[in-house]
């Protein structure tokens, strides 16, 4: 599998809308440690969207 699959796969495992299909691709298929280190890297990134928006939203709001 290619990192645009594994990212792909992330994403939509992230949000809920894997499908069955991909799912099996994805046991048979993809190595585990691709799929850790893509959980990783997108919780990480997740992260500090939220945190870039609430600075954004708090300096916004004067506080």
């Amino acid at each position: 599998m290619g990192w645009w699959q594994v990212l792909m796969s992330t994403l939509a495992a992230a949000f809920g809308v894997q499908t069955e299909q991909a799912r099996r691709r994805d046991f048979t298929q993809g190595s585990p440690w691709l799929f850790i280190a893509a959980g990783v890297a997108f919780t990480l990134v997740f992260i500090l969207v939220l945190v870039l928006i609430v600075r954004v939203v708090l300096a916004s709001a004067g506080a």
